[in-house]
């Protein structure tokens, strides 16, 4: 947790405000995606990992010079977030490019969103995703063994169902023990009853299973975690998912590391992922890259 001046903290805070006024008065990712340099990866668009209209990826590599030698490099998997009823992946090349600049390869999935699909749709699909990367994680340059899930927000959900709760992967064949880790950030992990409008559609309330929740299955088994959160965050209470979801794990032994953010909100927190936006309150790219042995960091290097 970062400690600042007062001076610095009433800067960051009005700084953090204007800038979360300016994302609900215009385009947000638009915003974020015009600041980011389109120079320092490379880009193929709209592969598909199944057979819907939404079940299309992007593929982010890094410049030669930049990443690893081929079949060494990490691979990410990036679900954004959105109450599972909006969003695209064209709206997050910054994530794409921020990760990619420095060595990762990434991948950028669409899925299926409410009120068209509902819980578990989204997941299946994100499990579809994920098992699409770790069939061609070679071809694409990556370690297969070096391969993660990460999500924001209803995303971060996605991202821990698929790390978490095996069913979903081992119905496609495939187990979360292939993955190298995943990291949260500002997920909802335990969040019933619903209140939110759009969560309740999205998962069908009030017959929304006890089991769609990640909290239930934490278990000794999850791969290595990193959770990211904002302390101020009004959207999904930083205490009851982020640290009692941090607090389970780690009392089952799971590798884990938690990172908390006093100058950031919900929104902040993934918009300080983009390379012009690193200013708004707190380092949050260097513990994801540290986590993920990026760059020059061991990927073993975690709080227990």
């Amino acid at each position: 947790m970062m400690i600042r001046s007062p001076a610095a903290r009433l800067a960051l805070f009005v700084a953090a405000a204007v800038f979360t006024l300016a994302l609900a008065a215009c385009s947000p990712l638009k915003l974020i995606n015009g600041l980011v340099p389109g120079s320092t990866y490379i880009l193929d668009e709209g592969l598909a990992y199944g057979s819907l209209p939404r079940q299309r990826l992007d593929v982010y590599r890094p410049l030669a010079e930049r990443a690893a030698p081929e079949g060494r490099r990490p691979l990410v998997v990036f679900f954004y977030g959105g109450t599972w009823s909006s969003g695209d992946r064209a709206g997050y090349r910054f994530v794409g490019e921020a990760l990619a600049s420095q060595g990762a390869i990434v991948v950028l999935p669409d899925y299926r969103l409410a009120p068209g699909a509902v819980y578990p749709d989204f997941v299946r699909d994100s499990a579809m995703a994920v098992k699409w990367a770790l069939d061609n994680a070679l071809r694409l340059g990556a370690d297969p063994a070096r391969v993660y899930v990460m999500g924001h927000s209803s995303g971060a959900y996605n991202a821990a169902m698929v790390a978490l709760d095996d069913r979903w992967l081992r119905e496609l064949g495939a187990d979360p023990s292939r993955l190298a880790g995943w990291v949260g950030l500002a997920g909802p992990y335990d969040f019933l009853p619903i209140d939110n409008p759009q969560a309740q559609v999205a998962f069908s309330w009030p017959n929304t299973p006890a089991d769609s929740q990640p909290l239930a299955h934490a278990s000794a088994k999850a791969p290595r975690t990193l959770l990211v959160a904002a302390t101020k965050d009004e959207t999904v209470d930083p205490r009851r998912n982020t640290l009692q979801l941090a607090e389970r794990l780690r009392s089952l032994g799971v590798p884990i590391r938690v990172e908390l953010f006093d100058d950031l909100n919900h929104v902040t927190l993934i918009g300080a992922v983009a390379k012009p936006l690193r200013w708004l309150g707190g380092p949050v790219l260097p513990p994801i890259l540290s986590f993920m042995g990026l760059p020059g960091v061991p990927s073993d290097k975690v709080d227990r």
